[in-house]
């Protein structure tokens, strides 16, 4: 009844060998793309050519020329400069340092394996023939993520002999639907956004219209209704933080293909640089449209996704707290009524969930469950994995991250007074003795999708270059680096460089008459030519991601590990990354469950 643990002692090592790899390499990361001429980003991390990393980056041929500096590095850097003098080095110990090289994973067909053997066989309705797929009624990215999802935690509930299914920040509870119908379990999906929750239970009653059809064959089956009205809220959330996007990311593609061969490269770091044919995704609010520290916010649609972000109940209305307590009270009411069992297979509720919750107090009839969260944002990821471990009643976990640029650092010197009860990272005692720090700019660069970005997704060029040369001009002319507005949607209005320079200054409250448009123009000639620096120095962002992802994941699956009440514990790619990034799983059973 093996779960192919990795024993806690090689996964420190494991931890360790990405500690060093990053102590030195974090940097890159951690640089501010806006600042990137102003403070000559290139000049201060590297001694190589721009051409240099395009030419690594494109090429499988590792160059070996020996030169002093090269012979004296560390991954790439230089020893006594601590600047990348071999790209080759670096890109080598990228490949080697994320989760696929390290060799931490359990495959998915592993872990069904021995979830498999541990159930005894099969699991009601796992087989799916005849029956409606899920993506029936979500879109393609969704319905690869539940399908994936719902079957582990099917067998997980098999394991742990539970019925009940909790999903923490089950967002329009599609998983939560399909685990009732599909696998006949209990579940209450939990989510802090009222909208959320009403979403998810007009949803849930048109789907309940047709539940007979997961028992009947695909003959006599009808395909859902397409829910109009959700897919246009869904696509307003995704475009919501910058007008007119989709124009934006075709003048990106046009601008970027023109300053380097994009689809050589892509192809050559998908042979030569990915772990596996997959990659990762991630979510950004709408407010770090431009935060002044990276270019993620700016990535194409296809590069990440967007998510609202969590709201604590003290910054909540009167009206809204009264109108959350108010409907989970109704709920109940109902369930009184004697139709609980046949109305609340699925049922949602409202409320913000920390380690600290009661779950008998929202779920008056909670018994043994699994604990799920399927792309669950910041802190909440952390959050999920304390209260497996607090609460007895929660006998498996599986647990989706995301959002990694909205966790809470421990050991973050910039904090300004924000207090917290438990900081998402570090979580593990052996990280958190080694006060591990990562930094807001290189969790946002761990957001990144590798394999997306090298299947041909692009970075935005054009508007982070148009951003880092209206930098030198606030430099220049108006004595200010920073300001508290954002200017990150000025970009997919603007018809040219001057007007995006003249619009940004106007939303910075700032005279644009001082300067001519020969004047703006001149800014635009001169550091074009430098352009490729910063496609470069992106590009090894992108590389250098899916290292701190892999850390931040360890850390939770280490924490884990710690606990004298875990039996089981594994991180698991769940997912194709092409298809949705984010694709791990933090999977744990109790200690007495087997």
């Amino acid at each position: 009844m093996a779960f192919n643990d990795i024993p806690i002692d090689i996964l420190k090592r494991k931890i360790d060998e990405v500690m060093r790899f990053l102590s030195i390499s974090l940097s890159i990361s951690n640089a501010h793309t806006v600042d990137f001429y102003t403070r000559d980003v290139w000049s201060a991390f590297m001694r190589v050519s721009p051409e240099e990393v395009l030419h690594a980056l494109s090429s499988s041929q590792d160059r070996t020329e020996a030169i002093e500096e090269k012979q004296n590095a560390t991954f790439g850097f230089c020893n006594a400069s601590s600047k990348l003098v071999d790209v080759s080095a670096l890109l080598r110990a990228a490949k080697s340092h994320c989760l696929p090289g390290l060799g931490v994973c359990t495959q998915m067909e592993d872990l069904m394996q021995n979830l498999r053997l541990m159930t005894g066989g099969t699991i009601a309705g796992e087989t799916s023939n005849g029956v409606i797929a899920p993506d029936e009624f979500m879109n393609c990215k969704k319905a690869h993520e539940v399908r994936a999802m719902s079957e582990v935690v099917a067998f997980l509930a098999k394991c742990c002999r539970v019925k009940q299914v909790i999903d923490v920040g089950s967002g329009k509870g599609y998983l939560c639907s399909f685990l009732s119908m599909r696998f006949n379990l209990q579940v209450f999906g939990i989510d802090s956004s009222s909208t959320n929750t009403h979403g998810a239970q007009e949803r849930n009653r048109k789907l309940k219209k047709f539940s007979k059809a997961y028992q009947k064959p695909n003959s006599g089956a009808r395909r859902l209704p397409s829910d109009s009205e959700d897919e246009r809220k869904q696509q307003s959330r995704n475009f919501e933080y910058t007008d007119g996007y989709k124009n934006s990311v075709t003048k990106e593609r046009e601008s970027f293909e023109a300053s380097v061969e994009t689809s050589a490269l892509s192809k050559q770091i998908t042979n030569d640089l990915s772990p596996s044919d997959n990659a990762a995704d991630c979510s950004l609010g709408p407010n770090d449209s431009d935060s002044g520290s990276s270019f993620l916010s700016m990535l194409s649609l296809d590069v990440i996704e967007d998510v609202s972000p969590r709201v604590h109940p003290s910054q909540l209305s009167l009206e809204e707290r009264e109108k959350r307590k108010r409907e989970n009270l109704e709920r109940k009411a109902r369930e009184g009524r004697g139709n609980s069992r046949d109305d609340s297979l699925f049922s949602p509720l409202t409320s913000y969930v920390t380690a600290e919750t009661e779950l008998k107090t929202l779920i008056t009839e909670l018994e043994d469950a699994v604990l799920v969260g399927l792309h669950t944002c910041g802190d909440l990821a952390s959050s999920t994995l304390r209260m497996f471990r607090a609460k007895q009643e929660l006998r498996a976990v599986c647990s989706v991250g995301c959002c990694y640029h909205l966790l809470s650092e421990e050991f973050d010197q910039d904090r300004r007074g924000c207090v917290h009860t438990a900081f998402g990272f570090p979580m593990s005692q052996y990280l958190k003795a080694q006060a591990c720090f990562c930094g807001r700019n290189a969790r946002m660069s761990a957001c990144l999708a590798l394999e997306r970005v090298s299947a041909g997704g692009g970075l935005p060029m054009e508007s982070l270059f148009y951003r880092a040369v209206l930098h030198v001009i606030l430099r220049d002319h108006y004595d200010c680096f920073k300001s508290e507005k954002r200017v990150g949607n000025v970009y997919s209005k603007s018809s040219s460089f001057v007007d995006y320079v003249r619009r940004a200054l106007r939303k910075l409250d700032l005279d644009d008459t001082k300067l001519s448009d020969g004047d703006i123009q001149s800014y635009h000639e001169h550091y074009t030519p430098r352009m490729n620096e910063m496609v470069a120095f992106n590009m090894l962002k992108v590389i250098l991601a899916p290292c701190i992802e892999g850390l931040i994941l360890l850390d939770r699956l280490c924490y884990l590990k710690e606990q004298d009440n875990v039996s089981h514990a594994a991180l698991v790619q769940l997912f194709d990354p092409l298809q949705s990034p984010r694709c791990y799983a933090v999977v744990g059973i109790k200690e007495s469950t087997v």
